[in-house]
């Protein structure tokens, strides 16, 4: 299998628990991006189990939390992209920890609407 998360340098893990890791992204979106992955490979969260679910759930916040520290920021998008429409890449489940800061947009509103950009502006101006 030629899967980039099932062949992760040590080095490269910033944080981890019994079903998950945390990584840097590869390509981030800010400062701070940072991937949750699951040890064991599958697609998507809803083939996870549960307990893997709520694994993956208690490690973002001790991720956010330092991220929190590290990064001085507080404020965050947080995303699965489950399978290919989704926009899913990489068919390993991960999720994306993003660090947002003032005036990194021009207009924040509407958050991850954005991946439907037609839709993501519902609010009247």
């Amino acid at each position: 299998m030629n899967c980039p998360f099932c062949h992760v340098e040590a080095h490269e893990v910033i944080a981890e628990s019994e079903h998950f890791f945390a990584k840097s992204d590869g390509y981030p979106v800010s400062e701070g991006h940072t991937l949750l992955i699951s040890k064991r490979h599958v697609s998507t969260y809803f083939d996870l189990t549960e307990e893997e679910q709520i694994d993956m759930v208690k490690l973002l916040n001790v991720v956010k939390k330092n991220t929190d520290k590290k990064f001085d920021t507080s404020q965050y998008n947080v995303g699965i992209n489950c399978g290919e429409f989704a926009g899913q890449t990489i068919d390993h489940v991960h999720i994306h920890l993003i660090p947002r800061r003032q005036g990194d947009v021009e207009d924040p509103r509407g958050g991850v609407r954005w991946v439907i950009a037609a839709k993501a502006k519902y609010w009247n101006e």
